[in-house]
């Protein structure tokens, strides 16, 4: 399986990411100075927008394209179906209800089994989730140290979560303006429909 392993406090200052926005509460003791960056062109915006997104989901070239693909087939705004396409896969979904810091916890936690998804097992991160699926920590796994002390995180009003019992379900798609991801869609849409 492909995976970005290059360091993530380097990547989030590179693309002027807020490293708190990955749910990373630890700062880098190196200065962010160094070279003046050059005046950046309609590309290198486009560009930046695109690295953003996947660098923010965690999501490499093919399937960010072919997430990409399905969201101009959809009604609507094809930027603001990406996102929402996004938003709603399963890796996603547990990092937002917080039972994971990060969305690289909450991915490796549904890649082992931790996870169920409407009372069967899902361990397919990129699963899509729609309005109604029910998320929920399988029982033999509450007991395991992940998920012993949960982050406090505000869920979001398309989600609601039951920390308690560790569940939470999927009320509707979410809005443009309930994703929190500072990015502009459009850039992202220009470039590949180049």
């Amino acid at each position: 399986m492909a995976r970005d392993r290059s360091p993530i406090l380097k990547r989030a200052r590179s693309l002027g990411v807020a490293p708190q926005m990955l749910g990373i509460h630890k700062k880098s003791n190196r200065n962010p100075g160094g070279r003046q960056r050059r005046k950046e062109g309609d590309y290198g915006r486009q560009m930046r927008a695109k690295q953003t997104a996947k660098f923010v989901y965690g999501v490499l070239e093919r399937q960010f394209r072919n997430t990409y693909e399905h969201a101009t087939k959809m009604p609507g705004k094809t930027g603001e179906n990406l996102l929402k396409l996004l938003e709603l896969r399963l890796d996603n979904i547990v990092y937002r209800l917080g039972l994971a810091d990060t969305r690289a916890q909450a991915r490796q936690l549904v890649n082992h089994g931790h996870i169920n998804v409407n009372g069967r097992r899902a361990s397919i991160p990129s699963m899509r989730l729609k309005e109604g699926d029910e998320i929920s920590v399988r029982e033999n796994s509450k007991k395991t140290k992940a998920f012993d002390d949960l982050p406090n995180t505000i869920v979001p009003a398309w989600l609601s979560a039951d920390l308690d019992h560790l569940k939470g379900s999927v009320l509707r798609v979410p809005e443009r303006d309930e994703i929190d991801l500072d990015v502009d869609e459009t850039l992202i849409v220009e470039l590949y429909s180049k």
